[in-house]
């Protein structure tokens, strides 16, 4: 008799949950910690915050000299810079130097004066990121810092689902705090249903999305955000401006990758509405659904979504 085998466990820096349908739930176990070991291995290659990681030792040599790194980590920079270009720099894994000017985990309102917008604005830019022969990678500007909190958990996921299917799991969930894959079935053969949370109340689902063998990614401004003038600002910047992001309330990326779910959540979040559904409409096998700030729902074309009843 199939079987949901379960586990929760804080990797990434978020809530993971993991399941394997299995008949047998020893042997679903030990699928389940193999992937939580793999998702390790991305996090040690991925964080910025570990001085013995590949991605710490490209930032601190920036400006300074090209740094050798692992095929998978070259390509999946590779895989970002191409985001950047079709999203016109609304993704951009060099974003991350613009975090420090904010305060939204305590919530605190507050913008950097324009002269140190502008002063930390000139160290992030896709453009001076530049990928050489021998999977060396260069950030040209000193200061330069890349980051992959937009696409990591995404990448994250997906890994974690390929070495559970390489291990014979037909059918389960890598959840990454709402950055997700699912395959197959549940163990009474539905099919897998994702909740989309209502921003004025996140324990509750307003949506229902049923999904097989794709992935779906939220952002959201409903839990990092400050207030300002009445009007809220979400955690999400927008690399261009270095400006939090306003307007939608939550975005929510249906794909056949969790990477690119995870990616271009942040796209339309930082384009808004009408940009990021054009884009959204435009790639093949690819979904969304936002929320305004009116709290009007919108979805691209060809999407069915069940109203919670």
């Amino acid at each position: 008799m199939r079987q949901s085998q379960k586990v929760k466990v804080r990797l990434m820096g978020s809530d993971f949950e993991l399941i394997a349908v299995d008949e047998h739930a020893e042997r679903g176990q030990k699928h389940l910690q193999a992937a939580i070991a793999e998702i390790r291995r991305i996090e040690a290659l991925l964080t910025e915050f570990s001085e013995t990681s590949q991605t710490a030792h490209i930032n601190r040599e920036a400006g300074i000299r090209p740094v050798a790194v692992d095929a998978e980590l070259f390509e999946l920079i590779e895989r970002c810079l191409l985001l950047s270009q079709i999203s016109q720099g609304a993704f951009d894994v060099s974003a991350g130097a613009l975090k420090p000017l904010y305060d939204f985990k305590r919530g605190r309102a507050g913008f950097p004066t324009a002269a140190l917008l502008n002063t930390v604005r000139q160290r992030v830019g896709y453009q001076h990121i530049e990928l050489l022969s021998g999977n060396r990678v260069f950030l040209r500007k000193k200061g330069m810092r890349i980051g992959f909190g937009a696409i990591g958990k995404g990448y994250a996921a997906d890994r974690a689902k390929a070495l559970l299917e390489a291990r014979g799991v037909k059918n389960g969930v890598v959840n990454a705090s709402g950055d997700l894959t699912a395959w197959g079935t549940q163990a009474d053969g539905s099919a897998w249903r994702i909740g989309i949370a209502d921003p004025a109340k996140p324990e509750q689902v307003i949506l229902w999305l049923p999904i097989q063998n794709l992935s779906v990614a939220t952002s959201g401004n409903y839990e990092q955000f400050f207030e300002h003038n009445g009007v809220r600002y979400a955690h999400t910047l927008d690399p261009r401006s270095g400006l939090p992001t306003r307007y939608l309330k939550s975005v929510t990326v249906i794909s056949a990758k969790a990477e690119l779910s995870d990616a271009l959540a942040t796209v339309v979040t930082v384009t808004g509405a009408e940009v990021g559904l054009h884009l959204i409409n435009q790639m093949p096998h690819t979904h969304c659904v936002l929320i305004d700030d009116q709290n009007e729902v919108f979805t691209s074309k060809h999407l069915t979504v069940q109203a919670n009843e």
